[in-house]
C-alpha cells in the first residue's frame, strides 16, 4: 500500500494517547456527557500501556460538562465511548479527537489489542490521518 511505510515509520518513534470512558477500568461503560473519569492509555508498535485516570469535576452547565471533559483529554487523539450526544460529538472532533462509539461492555483489552494490531499492519484512512497530524504536531515542537 503506497505510503504504509511512511505510518510504520511513524509508529516507530510515537504513540498514540487514547482515551476511554469507563467507570470499572475494565470496560467502556460510559456515556461521554455522563463519564466520571477517563482511562488513558498510550498505544504503539510496542503494545499498550496505562498512564492515567482522569477525573472530571462537573460544571453546572451542560457545556461546562462538555467542556471540561474535552479539555481533561485534550492530548488523546482518539475517544472510545458507548455513547455521545450528536453536539458533544461535534466538539469532540472540532477539538482534533477521534470519537469511537463501542458497545455498552466492550472490554478494554480487546480494543487495545486490536488497535495495536490495526496500527501495526494497515491503520484505516482517518487513523492515518490522526498519525500524520500528530507527528506533523510532533516535528513542529522540536527537539
Amino acid at each position: 500500500m503506497p505510503g504504509s511505510e511512511g505510518i510504520t515509520g511513524l509508529l516507530g518513534v510515537m504513540d498514540v494517547k487514547v482515551a476511554f470512558a469507563t467507570e470499572d477500568g475494565v470496560t467502556v461503560n460510559c456515556h461521554f456527557g455522563h463519564a466520571q473519569s477517563f482511562d488513558i492509555y498510550e498505544i504503539g508498535t510496542e503494545g499498550s500501556r496505562f498512564l492515567e485516570r482522569r477525573m472530571i469535576e462537573d460544571g453546572e452547565e451542560e457545556v461546562q460538562r462538555i467542556d471540561g471533559r474535552i479539555e481533561a483529554i485534550r492530548d488523546c487523539a482518539i475517544l472510545y465511548v458507548n455513547a455521545i450526544g450528536a453536539a458533544a460529538a461535534a466538539r469532540v472532533t472540532r477539538a482534533r479527537i477521534h470519537p469511537v462509539k463501542v458497545r455498552e461492555g466492550e472490554p478494554l483489552v480487546s480494543i487495545l489489542a486490536d488497535m495495536h494490531r490495526v496500527l501495526t499492519h494497515n491503520p484505516p484512512p482517518w487513523l492515518r490521518k490522526i498519525l500524520m497530524s500528530e507527528a506533523g504536531a510532533a516535528n513542529s515542537s522540536g527537539p
